[in-house]
């Protein structure tokens, strides 16, 4: 009689084995249901719909900061109108200011200079030369170096004042790329990318030449193709810096003993 309870108990004992584990699978599939459920919100999670929210916020963002920045100019321009109308000041006084304002980049400034257009290679580049490596998709695209790596070879050349893309470049101006897009004074650009200075052109192009990173670049301009282009025109004019010119900076923080 034991033999047979025995004998038995196995099979039931493998049988509420089973049921547990298909339980657990469902519970678990519930689960996963669940927590599918409320982060896609009703969504597709396999799109890349909110990618794409993301670059409409941050286009939308660009526009309003381009649409501010012109505000900004002609609030600063009536400014200025009435500070010069009778501010007491004396000629002498009035040229130092012009004087500060042009080294500033917050006036209009003409005169001879060059562009340079940096644009990224096709995306199906090979090597261009001989025993060369075929390219990773790091090598075909402008980096935040390279348009770094201009602006500071021109200001060496004697540049009296450059403009990135549509912008005029000030003291406090930083040159940052983000992923494949440029990200200046709170608006987004995507290459080409072009870079303008008022200067001497020949001492301009000297200094490109003579730029250590920009002799590294042009390797790859001949391997894989990466776009330079340098143009000099007679007459270039920049637009005025019509950004803030307020200065943001990190404060420690107070911690207490």
């Amino acid at each position: 009689m034991s033999n047979s309870d025995d004998s038995s108990a196995g099979p039931r004992r493998r049988a509420r084995t089973v049921r547990l584990l298909t339980a657990a699978v469902f519970a678990l599939a519930g689960l996963l249901f669940v927590t599918s459920f409320n982060t896609s919100k009703g969504t597709n999670i396999r799109t890349d719909a909110s990618l794409l929210k993301l670059s409409d916020l941050i286009k939308e963002r660009s526009q309003d900061n381009a649409e501010l920045e012109e505000s900004t100019a002609v609030a600063r321009s009536r400014v200025d109108a009435l500070a010069d109308r009778d501010d007491g000041s004396t000629k002498a006084e009035d040229a130092k200011l012009a004087a500060l304002r042009a080294a500033s980049g917050t006036e209009e400034l003409s005169g001879k200079g060059l562009t340079v257009t940096l644009n990224d290679a096709p995306p199906n580049a090979t090597a261009r030369i001989p025993n060369v490596p075929e390219p990773q998709p790091n090598d075909l695209v402008i980096h935040q170096q390279d348009l770094q790596a201009v602006v500071n070879a021109l200001w060496q050349g004697g540049a009296e004042g450059i403009q990135v893309m549509d912008q005029r470049l000030i003291s406090t101006s930083a040159v940052r790329c983000v992923g494949n897009t440029l990200i200046l004074q709170g608006r987004v650009y995507s290459p080409p990318y072009k870079i303008s200075a008022v200067g001497d052109p020949a001492a301009l192009k000297k200094a490109l030449a003579a730029s250590p990173a920009l002799q590294n670049y042009q390797l790859y301009v001949n391997a894989y193709g990466l776009g330079w282009k340098v143009d000099e025109h007679k007459a270039l004019t920049l637009p005025a810096y019509s950004g803030t010119v307020d200065l943001h900076y990190a404060k420690p923080v107070a911690t207490t003993p």
